[in-house]
């Protein structure tokens, strides 16, 4: 029975790994391709994890690999935050479809303040021309 249950999880690891790697190479800008690769290749790892765990039975293996997940889930959205915010203010194009940008009227010197505070949240379509 562990091994129908760790090939399901296994598998399942595999197709979001496989559609994280798709996902980067479709998606229009930077930022929906680091959207694709964040979520689903944090999820495909996590399942593929969980197999390993299921698989192998023994508490060591268990403690690695809970800290391997621990340690991914605690990297992963604080480099995919870094990466939007470098190419955020390097000037990367958004794709033409976005419809919010947040950030596009706020000043230089209120960079770091929630949105709203300064500047506000406006959309595109209402962004004066």
């Amino acid at each position: 029975m562990t091994d129908i249950v760790t090939a399901i999880v296994w598998l399942a690891g595999s197709a979001f790994a496989l559609l994280a790697a798709v996902g980067v190479l479709r998606m229009p800008d930077v930022f929906t391709r680091m959207q694709a690769s964040t979520k689903a290749s944090t999820l495909g790892l996590a399942c593929l994890l969980i197999g390993a765990a299921l698989q192998m039975g023994d508490l060591a293996s268990f403690i690695r690999v809970a800290s391997i997940g621990a340690f991914v889930l605690l990297t992963t959205p604080v480099s995919g935050l870094v990466i939007a915010r470098a190419s955020y203010f390097a000037g990367v194009p958004l794709w033409e479809g976005t419809i919010v940008d947040e950030r596009r009227d706020v000043p230089a010197d209120t960079q770091n303040a929630e949105p709203g505070e300064e500047g506000g949240t406006r959309s595109r379509a209402n962004a004066p021309s």
